[in-house]
């Protein structure tokens, strides 16, 4: 975990107002996915840390293993919770980080139902919860995908593109763009303070077992000695971002972002087709990519065909990456094989 541990280091020479978390309790939800333990590790290795991190997951024994370092630490605390259900809790959540959302294309084919119900549901318990236990800010982790087939060739937080809501595939989505107006619907309505952000497709090391996409799966094949098999062309050219850079942008949108705004996470350094971040994680790992397509798995991929992120909005709070891609994937290769 050490180059990990550097590249998170980095984010503290970033001119964040940490003060205003002084005192707090912070709630992450998600903490045991991607991108929910890479925020709970930026806040517990904070050299000034003087805040309550609270870490919320379905799975206790995956935060034990993730969470191990921070065990006897007193400003750590696991919630065993599910966002489906309404939080039974007395604790004032001062910062509530909502990134409990299930980005797994399986569950997306065989769990729709559950997908958006968690999704809507999620938001709902959580702000309710916080606008009763004096929460000063709620941030949505939302998605890139809310853009849908988008004919803009760079998206911003205005552009809006064609998802097709008869498509059980819509489940996430739809549940994700309706998840961001219930958000912006209670700040309008009950006042409560609310910032959205929409992540792209995000990678890095300490993905769960469980994780199947493509990234993921990449990954795997290399450190099992495997060469990467394609199973599409691998055209879609998407934004990607290290999941450290996407935590920094998460606390610069925490701290500095105007409420009832989105804002696009992305590197725009890190614009690449699914076939070119195969190349290069084969060519980190010292395999090759071989082409074998499957018409029938292609049906149930994501099929746009570009998503490609504008970050004015973000850099114009102070964010931007920490280092190139080749660097992020060659930490990402290594520390999740060690």
């Amino acid at each position: 975990m050490s180059k990990f541990l550097d590249d998170i280091q980095r984010i503290y020479d970033f001119p964040l107002p940490w003060e205003q978390l002084s005192g707090s309790n912070i709630l992450v939800t998600g903490a045991t996915g991607l991108i929910g333990s890479s925020l709970v590790d930026v806040l517990m290795h904070h050299p000034q840390r003087d805040y309550q991190v609270y870490a919320a997951g379905r799975n206790e024994e995956r935060a034990k293993n993730r969470f191990q370092d921070y065990q006897d630490d007193s400003s750590f605390h696991f919630l065993k919770y599910d966002v489906m259900e309404s939080l039974t809790s007395e604790i004032p959540f001062h910062y509530i980080i909502h990134a409990a959302s299930n980005g797994s294309p399986n569950f997306f084919a065989n769990h729709p139902v559950e997908v958006m119900k968690a999704n809507l549901f999620g938001v709902t318990n959580l702000i309710e919860y916080g606008m009763s236990h004096d929460m000063r800010r709620f941030l949505y982790v939302s998605s890139g995908e809310v853009y849908g087939e988008c004919a803009d060739d760079v998206f911003s937080e205005k552009s809006s593109g064609y998802v097709d809501c008869a498509n059980p595939r819509a489940c996430y989505p739809s549940s994700k763009r309706a998840a961001e107006t219930l958000c912006v619907s209670y700040a309008k309505e009950y006042g409560a303070d609310v910032v959205v952000a929409r992540p792209c497709h995000t990678y890095g090391p300490c993905f769960t077992e469980s994780d199947n996409r493509a990234y993921a799966q990449f990954i795997r094949n290399v450190q099992q000695g495997q060469d990467i098999v394609l199973r599409s062309p691998g055209t879609q050219l998407r934004s990607w971002c290290y999941v450290v850079d996407c935590a920094n942008a998460l606390l610069h949108i925490l701290m500095k972002g105007a409420s009832s705004e989105a804002y696009n996470i992305a590197d725009e350094t890190s614009n690449l087709t699914i076939r070119q971040l195969a190349e290069l994680i084969a060519k980190i790992g010292g395999r090759k990519v071989v082409m074998d397509i499957d018409e029938n798995l292609m049906k149930t991929n994501n099929i746009i065909s570009h998503a490609l992120f504008d970050t004015s909005k973000l850099k114009a709070l102070g964010w931007r990456p920490i280092a190139d891609v080749e660097h992020n994937v060659r930490v990402t290769v290594e520390v999740q094989k060690s």
